[in-house]
């Protein structure tokens, strides 16, 4: 019997809603590689039908999804056929394309993290990502490993294991001595090819974000940064949430069609995993070939932060106390200050008070701040807009002190007290004074 036709799926082109752009823009034209699309003077898209493929990427990208497929009503009547076929055979019908993809993605196991340190002194974002990919490797049913790269990091490999990783691979050589983009992303490179993990997380720190760029771009991959929420999703796809337009949302992202799925995640986002020195795991020790003398870039010096009595750990803090539009002047953050003497805090800030000029831009927590997670955080005139939530809210204690109740920041506090900061707070700082003296 001859064997049934294959029928081909037709992909159709992009067509823009009337009325739904929000000139967001120019996503659709920038994600379009077949220039397709241009934008008019509105910020609207028009879409040229003869160069486009369907490949749906504009759709995809739309915040406000004001593009959509259109299909001849030829095409329609094919759809409807293979609606049909699928539905009588219980069998979805790929392209040899879409097939190749997907074989390609299954190739791809484990959970990747990697161990971020300073000539072998550990960032701490490292092992609270291993407590985040523990949840997401036992989600997928696959292996929680790390990687470590550098020179003389044997310890490392033994404190991945006792953080959760039940498999370290280890590039262990002079070469890796001191952090260097070449060096280091050809060496996690070298490893993805040979090993393919399906997803990689790596910390949103200075050195992170320059080695996760280049990672991604040489393997021709997705990359979510500044990531707040990982989760698996029925598909088993990697769920990157991250704020987006400014913080005024947060947007989940997708990695569909390559691997690995990879992220980048702020410190004291996640949950720091248990330390458990009995843990046992495999190490597994690989010997990249990369000499010192294919390296362009050469370490001269090494010179370290400045210290001193203007410089705060605020990300490092166990109590913060924060000041925002609400504290009205820079003068009255002496106010806040003294609150967080009696505490034994820091002083923090949103980021209008970092563009009123009243505070540096090193106090300021958000989004375009730090991330911090203290044992206490006393929301002082901060009305809580997203882009600030976003720096803070897994903050162990939240006390937030606002005279608007319907302020966005209680709805992320432990306890809320509504009233006047100028009254509150030297209040507060009475009280603390007094317990202080009867005990």
């Amino acid at each position: 019997m001859e064997e049934e036709k294959r029928i081909k799926r037709p992909r159709g082109v992009a067509r823009l809603i009337p009325g739904k752009c929000i000139a967001c823009g120019a996503r659709c034209e920038a994600s379009c590689n077949k220039d397709a699309i241009e934008m008019n003077e509105k910020g609207e898209p028009v879409i040229n039908t003869e160069k486009c493929i369907g490949c749906r990427k504009c759709v995809k990208i739309c915040p406000a999804e004001a593009i959509e497929m259109y299909f001849t009503p030829e095409e329609q009547k094919i759809l409807a056929e293979i609606a049909a076929k699928e539905k009588k055979t219980g069998v979805k019908e790929v392209s040899a394309e879409e097939a190749a993809i997907l074989a390609e993605i299954k190739e791809y196991k484990g959970v990747w993290v990697f161990v971020e340190h300073t000539e072998g002194d550990p960032a701490v974002v490292s092992w609270e990502l291993l407590g985040a990919g523990a949840e997401l490797a036992k989600k997928l049913g696959v292996e929680l490993c790390s990687v470590v790269i550098g020179d003389k990091v044997e310890n490392l490999c033994q404190e991945s294991i006792a953080y959760g990783a039940s498999k370290v691979y280890v590039v262990d050589s002079p070469v890796f001595h001191y952090y260097r983009t070449e060096a280091y992303y050809k060496a996690i490179c070298y490893l993805v090819e040979k090993y393919k993990p399906e997803i990689m997380l790596i910390g949103a720190t200075g050195l992170g974000r320059d080695l996760a760029g280049a990672v991604a771009t040489k393997l021709s991959t997705g990359l979510t940064a500044d990531c707040t929420g990982l989760a698996i999703d029925d598909k088993g796809f990697l769920l990157q949430t991250r704020p987006a337009f400014g913080g005024n949302i947060m947007a989940t992202i997708l990695t569909e069609r390559t691997r690995p799925q990879m992220s980048t995640v702020r410190p004291h986002v996640m949950t720091m995993p248990s330390y458990d020195k009995s843990r046992k795991g495999e190490i597994i020790r690989e010997a990249v070939p990369i000499k010192e003398e294919e390296i362009a870039v050469k370490v001269l010096e090494v010179v370290e932060d400045a210290k001193g009595a203007e410089c705060i750990d605020l990300e490092g803090a166990d109590i913060i106390v924060s000041g925002g539009r609400g504290m009205k002047a820079k003068e009255n953050f002496a106010l806040l200050q003294q609150l967080a003497d009696e505490l034994g805090g820091v002083v923090g800030c949103s980021r209008a008070v970092v563009e009123a000029k009243w505070m540096p831009v090193d106090r300021q927590v958000g989004q375009t701040g730090k991330t911090v997670r203290p044992k206490i955080y006393i929301a002082c005139g901060i009305s809580g807009a997203i882009q600030h939530l976003v720096g803070m809210q897994t903050s162990d204690v939240i006390i937030a002190i606002n005279q608007d109740k319907q302020a966005p920041i209680f709805e992320v506090a432990t306890y809320g007290i509504v009233g006047d900061v100028f009254q509150v707070v030297p209040a507060l700082i009475k009280r603390i004074r007094e317990s202080r003296g009867k005990a």
